[in-house]
């Protein structure tokens, strides 16, 4: 269940599970705010919590707000779609076989069958830009697990709307939005550190931008990066 605290004009959305720490989210389009807490977390707690960060909520909302995003896809021949940070213009070749998605040249070539619909041609792209971030990312937790000192029990692909990435603590996993295989690699590299870290530490906290500070001393130009990047067209409810 949902409930809310309202400080001044600003509403926030607060749900209470069966978690160790409270976490707190802005959420584009609109920079609505939601606070997950433990169940054993009284509501003056929450709200002191939700006070403390009213501060760093308003240097996000803002953001939320003015990003850049993508107009609408249609998947026909000659629009632009990026992979890696660099822009391919769409091909489609229809013929009597299997789908498939190939970089040639600088055009991303989707063959499918005569009459494949919008929505199909979507889902075969976005399934071939897993598959991208599948081969990539192994190689990267590789690198890093030695140099953090720790191990990613299991990473997942999946497609996020308000995220880049996130991890579950409990069980050593990370998950990575599809996403990030449309932008350049160093981008992918610091949303994978980033969450090996929150294994070290599930807060974001000073620990957090310390061990970042350490490991990854340019990891703010990259996160500046994203930011800056437009971002998928999404419907919201």
């Amino acid at each position: 269940m949902v409930t809310h605290i309202k400080l001044g004009d600003m509403v926030l959305d607060v749900v209470q599970k069966d978690i160790k720490n409270v976490h707190l989210s802005v959420y584009p389009p609109n920079g609505r705010v939601r606070i997950s807490a433990p169940l054993r977390m009284n509501s003056d707690t929450i709200r002191v919590f939700a006070i403390s960060k009213l501060s760093w909520i308003k240097q996000q909302q803002p953001k939320m707000q003015e990003q850049e995003r993508e107009s609408p896809r249609e998947f026909l021949d000659c629009e632009s779609h990026y992979v890696w940070g660099k822009r391919y213009l769409l091909k489609v070749t229809e013929v009597d076989a299997a789908p498939k998605v190939e970089l040639v040249h600088r055009k991303l070539r989707l063959t499918v069958r005569s009459g494949t619909s919008e929505e199909k041609r979507a889902t075969i792209i976005d399934a071939w830009y897993r598959e991208q971030l599948r081969q990539a990312v192994p190689a990267i937790i590789a690198r890093w697990e030695p140099v953090l000192g720790m191990k990613v029990a299991r990473f997942f692909v999946q497609r996020m709307k308000t995220k880049w990435g996130s991890c579950s603590t409990d069980v050593g996993s990370i998950r990575l939005n599809t996403d990030l295989a449309k932008k350049p690699p160093e981008c992918l590299e610091y949303i994978v550190v980033h969450e090996m870290v929150h294994l070290l530490e599930p807060t974001h906290n000073d620990r957090v931008v310390a061990l970042m500070n350490q490991f990854m001393p340019k990891w703010q130009h990259c996160r500046q990066m994203l930011n800056r990047l437009p971002v998928r067209h999404e419907t919201w409810g």
